[in-house]
């Protein structure tokens, strides 16, 4: 009984997402109010929307909702060899999810585990051996990690972005153009190990700075994951950067001059001018880079440090080393669950919905 309702369940649930995102998408169109605005069908032709629809709904289907869907099925099965699944011995379990927080897969959960699982997360509780700290401690990590490059990739694009888009001359943009999208016909993996060169203790970093006598000996950039966090961020640089070029770009310069003429300093015009009106380049940029550097596997397999704890690494572990793909797929679930509720905050944050993001 069980398997059949789960069953229905994944069936149903690709025209279930597709029909509340179709909700979403009419409730935006009637919130906005605009009696000129056309419809999908109207801006595009019968035939070309129906191909869309069609295509992007395979797409969206085929490759992404079913696979996850599966996933998440898979998440709740136990280790057993694969002539066994779908037999007797198959059943649904949450042993994958106790096996995240407690390292083993038998023992009950009680409330009182949670309390317990934060002062694990803080040593307290490690030494005990009742959670598994290191999963946890990656986990939070990784999330904590990817805010911070998240952030830092704000903080270098944002200036940049408003120069392109409100400053700079044409032939100065094509040159600014040109040289960021450049270095990204370099593969990513190469391109880390360059950075693994840059900032190695032999490395031209170091090399600089012992040369300028700012330091005796060479610093450890790898092993303090400075390089890691300088590698996640340059990776995703360019997916912060489009969006807000996009979103500041289309701003009415004359506001930024009626700013001035105004007497508002440089740092009111940017933070009640420009940022309130790129709110949906930044949130875009923002859950992007977020994502993309809490998935990311190459970066800190390359350019973390010895001690290093990141996610991706351990749930790749999971599938490849122990070949426990229910865990693995349990694993991959929560980190799932987490970029979901950050894509919630930011737009909550923000204050944008998420056609404006997607624009």
């Amino acid at each position: 009984m069980i398997e059949t309702l789960v069953k229905t369940l994944l069936f149903a649930a690709p025209f279930v997402i597709i029909a509340v995102f179709w909700a979403m998408s009419v409730r935006e169109r009637r919130l906005a109010n605009d009696p000129t605005a056309k419809s999908f069908f109207e801006r595009n032709g019968v035939a070309i929307s129906l191909y869309l629809l069609v295509a992007i709904g395979f797409w969206i289907v085929l490759m992404i909702v079913l696979p996850q869907l599966v996933m998440v099925d898979f998440s709740f099965h136990p280790k057993l060899p694969f002539k066994d699944y779908g037999g007797p011995k198959d059943h649904y379990s949450i042993e994958s999810y106790r096996y995240f927080l407690f390292g083993k897969t038998d023992g009950a959960f009680t409330i009182d585990h949670l309390a317990a699982i934060g002062r694990a997360l803080l040593g307290d509780e490690c030494n005990s051996g009742l959670f598994n700290c290191t999963h946890l401690r990656a986990f939070v990590l990784t999330i904590v990690a990817s805010i911070f490059v998240t952030l830092l990739n704000f903080c270098i694009c944002y200036p940049l972005a408003y120069y392109m888009a409100q400053v700079a001359a044409m032939e100065r943009l094509r040159l600014l153009m040109l040289m960021l999208i450049v270095p990204f016909w370099v593969n990513e993996i190469l391109r880390a190990f360059a950075f693994t060169i840059i900032f190695g203790t032999g490395g031209v970093l170091n090399d600089i700075m012992i040369g300028l006598g700012l330091i005796t000996e060479p610093f450890d950039f790898i092993g303090a994951d400075v390089a890691m966090y300088a590698g996640l961020s340059y990776a995703y640089l360019l997916l912060m950067m489009f969006p807000l070029y996009n979103a500041i770009e289309s701003l009415d310069h004359n506001q930024i001059e009626a700013a001035r003429d105004l007497g508002a300093p440089w740092w009111h015009i940017h933070l009640f001018v420009v940022m309130p009106y790129a709110k949906p380049g930044i949130a875009s940029g923002c859950t992007m880079v977020f994502m993309l550097s809490a998935g990311a596997l190459a970066a800190p397999l390359i350019l973390g440090g010895p001690n290093s704890l990141w996610f991706t690494p351990i749930l790749y572990d999971r599938f490849y080393q122990a070949f426990n793909w229910p865990q693995g797929s349990a694993y991959a679930f929560i980190l799932l669950l987490a970029c979901v509720v950050f894509v919630m905050l930011v737009l909550k944050v923000f204050k944008v919905n998420l056609g404006e993001i997607t624009r």
